[in-house]
């Protein structure tokens, strides 16, 4: 029987096989990246523009602001108003206060969160699980509820009138919060070192301190950062708990900025809330990518 002999294409090569084309990189469209660019320009313009409008009512006179429109350039640039603010309106006094109690609720925050979360997912013992639970319920408990039986506590132990009710509450508040984070981010810890470092002769301080700690650091910036925003713009707690102006927060130091008959001083207020925004934007600008480090490591499993 006759066949048909077919020539065969040689490829470039003269190996006979037909080449394969790469896959084309497919291309977006130019529709779908305009809209993707106008969606990016208005979420700039819905972050930014009230952070210009703003700054600009900051350097705006109290006649400027309450007679021309709201959304006029200021006809005098009063720059005093920021000099204002940071003297007769005490900013620097309530920053100061706000660092006083923010830190150190901060630091204890961390350092019994971390050591709990180790507690509760690397060391094995009975009832961790509950403990958990406990833990998780702190979270359901409104502020609100907790304020006055917190305000006769301080009044009897003879705190009422310094910091420590602030320091003392705020840990008490964002515990449950740092808690449940760090223990989720020691879930992605490898069990296989602490085992390597208790063959070796480490003991549970040891493998907390020089091991979990380095792990884990990222996680404690972010939690940090996040606990830090949380008591940073603390309202409710500080105006209940500071009865001396001397003993103002900052967020309770903008109350004050009141003239004669309780007429408000809109310069020098929107200067002190400038002072106040701009500097905790700052801080989260710089400590961004830790942050997202911090996020994406307690995402994954591994």
């Amino acid at each position: 029987m006759a066949t048909i002999d077919t020539p065969v294409k040689t490829s470039a090569d003269g190996s006979g096989h037909t080449p394969v084309r790469a896959p084309r990189a497919r291309r977006g469209r130019p529709g779908s990246r305009l809209w993707v660019k106008a969606v990016v320009a208005l979420l700039l313009v819905v972050e930014v523009y009230p952070m210009i409008w703003m700054f600009l009512t900051s350097l705006k006179s109290n006649d400027d602001y309450l007679n021309n429109s709201t959304w006029s350039l200021p006809t005098t640039w009063e720059w005093s108003n920021y000099t204002e603010a940071w003297t007769t309106g005490n900013i620097g006094l309530y920053i100061q206060n706000s660092l006083l109690a923010v830190v150190p609720a901060l630091a204890l925050m961390l350092l019994l969160g971390t050591a709990a979360g180790f507690a509760l997912q690397v060391m094995v013992w009975k009832g961790r699980s509950l403990t958990l639970l406990v833990f998780l319920a702190g979270m359901m408990v409104p502020p609100q509820m907790i304020l006055l039986p917190l305000f006769t506590v301080y009044f009897r132990t003879g705190l009422s009138g310094t910091l420590w009710p602030l320091v003392l509450t705020y840990t008490g508040t964002g515990l449950p919060l740092t808690v449940f984070m760090m223990a989720t981010y020691y879930r992605t810890v490898p069990r296989e070192l602490f085992e390597a470092a208790t063959i070796d002769g480490a003991g549970i301080l040891r493998a907390f301190w020089t091991i979990s700690l380095p792990l884990v650091r990222n996680a404690l910036l972010t939690v940090g950062l996040v606990q830090f925003f949380f008591i940073w713009n603390d309202l409710l707690i500080a105006l209940t708990f500071t009865n001396n102006q001397d003993l103002r927060t900052i967020q309770v130091g903008l109350l004050n900025f009141t003239g004669d008959f309780g007429a408000t001083q809109y310069g020098p207020l929107f200067a002190a809330v400038c002072i106040n925004v701009f500097g905790t934007l700052l801080i989260y600008l710089f400590l961004n990518q830790k942050v997202m480090k911090g996020l994406t490591s307690g995402a994954l499993k591994g």
